[in-house]
């Protein structure tokens, strides 16, 4: 079953508007594990020319997504407690990696690193989601 979870998660991420909008990609998907990449463009910039805050969260949020929804049932975010460490350069290749720490029947703990091309650290996060009992709506029949 995972292999097809995972599939069906691509395939959602490629058309999801959100992931189009910001240029986010996954690269890699497992059970409770995500490596989402996003370019750092100009139009990502804040008021100080430094990268927005809300950027790095959106490569962090889609990393946490297809990793707390990996097992197939729907995960929804609680909370999410990020330190912004460094900020990336123009033209940088953010990656945000998301591992699962603790899974139980209704929640699930992450750790989220976003770091550059070159292993920079750029941001940590702590995450955790309620993990409800229905499968996730876009998997093939067969799968729920």
């Amino acid at each position: 079953m995972s292999e097809a979870v995972f599939e069906a998660i691509r395939q959602k991420v490629k058309t999801e508007p959100f992931a189009q909008k910001m240029g986010l990609e996954l690269e890699e998907i497992g059970e409770g594990y995500s490596l989402v990449k996003m370019k750092f463009t100009p139009d990502m910039e804040n008021i100080h020319g430094m990268a927005h805050g809300g950027a790095i969260f959106a490569v962090i949020d889609e990393a946490f997504e297809t990793a707390s929804n990996s097992h197939g049932t729907i995960a929804v975010a609680l909370n999410m407690n990020v330190s912004y460490v460094a900020t990336p350069s123009p033209g940088d290749m953010l990656l945000a990696e998301a591992k699962e720490v603790n899974r139980t029947n209704r929640t699930a703990n992450y750790y989220i690193t976003v770091k550059n091309q070159a292993d920079k650290l750029l941001a940590v996060c702590q995450a955790l989601v309620y993990r409800k009992k229905e499968s996730l709506p876009f998997l093939p029949a067969r799968e729920i």
